[in-house]
């Protein structure tokens, strides 16, 4: 088998494999457009024949999106600010002083990782609860949130202050820097891609929460938007047009960061793979 044959073989089953993990993705931007009846017909349609365009601004007015949105931005946009200022600092010194009891440390707080959401609200509910931060329950979805995505953020920033040559800092130090200035004048410059790709990746994963939401804020005009979708859902739901529409809005920006940046975050990922 040539090199050509092999590699076309594999391009043709990558895209093969890229179909289907799309398609509910296509299959969710065409049911937005769909009418009642266009949705039920027998055998489905790939593209509708007359696309309702003005669902996407019913939807967004009646449902008050711009409220679930912003929602969602407060919480992620707080959720990374949080990770992002104490878990730099937490991944460096993790990244300089290296002893198996570290990374026996950091396997043991990786397995916390495993734990699903839904396992570890109701103790985060009652703890919450009892000292009084449900009474601003935004702070507390940022908060759980920061507890479960902290490991993950650290172990991807650790990776990349590893790939950061000691030599540097060491010269930095003869020139008389001290210990925090070499940090913020030579580490941190030369890690910042590392970092910016895993706050995008902490940024999209809070934006999404909805097990912590949906338990800890009780007023609608504080829920974020994953909470929002979840209100189309009831016994005799049937508006799959309007759900759809929703998760269009909600969805889309998401989808278009990622593909803009998708360079940038495979570059950050393996930031630390190779020294």
């Amino acid at each position: 088998m040539s090199d050509t044959f092999r590699n076309r073989l594999m391009l043709a089953v990558a895209l093969v494999l890229a179909a289907i993990y799309l398609f509910p993705l296509y299959w969710m931007y065409i049911t937005a457009l769909k009418t009642g009846s266009a949705m039920f017909a027998t055998p489905p349609k790939f593209w509708p024949s007359e696309p309702q365009w003005s669902i996407y601004a019913f939807v967004w007015e009646s449902r008050n999106m711009a409220r679930y949105l912003w929602n969602s931005l407060v919480i992620a946009f707080g959720s990374v600010a949080l990770i992002a200022v104490l878990g730099v600092g937490c991944a460096y010194v993790l990244a300089r002083y290296r002893n198996v009891w570290v990374d026996i440390g950091l396997f043991l707080i990786l397995m916390l990782q495993v734990l699903p959401a839904s396992l570890m609200v109701t103790p985060i509910f009652v703890g919450f609860s009892q000292v009084g931060l449900l009474d601003t329950p935004r702070l507390a979805v940022i908060l759980a949130i920061a507890a479960k995505s902290m490991p993950f953020f650290v172990v991807l920033v650790r990776a990349t202050f590893m790939s950061v040559p000691m030599e540097l800092e060491e010269a930095a130090l003869v020139d008389g820097n001290s210990r925090i200035g070499a940090f913020f004048n030579i580490v941190l410059p030369l890690a910042r891609n590392g970092i910016l790709v895993s706050a995008i990746l902490i940024f999209m994963q809070a934006f999404g929460e909805f097990v912590y939401s949906k338990s800890m804020i009780q007023a609608v005009e504080l829920q974020p938007a994953s909470v929002g979708l979840n209100t189309f859902m009831g016994p005799n739901t049937n508006e799959w047009n309007n759900i759809m529409a929703y998760a269009t809005i909600y969805v889309t920006p998401i989808l278009a960061a990622f593909i803009l940046l998708q360079r940038r975050i495979v570059s950050g990922l393996t930031s630390g793979a190779l020294k």
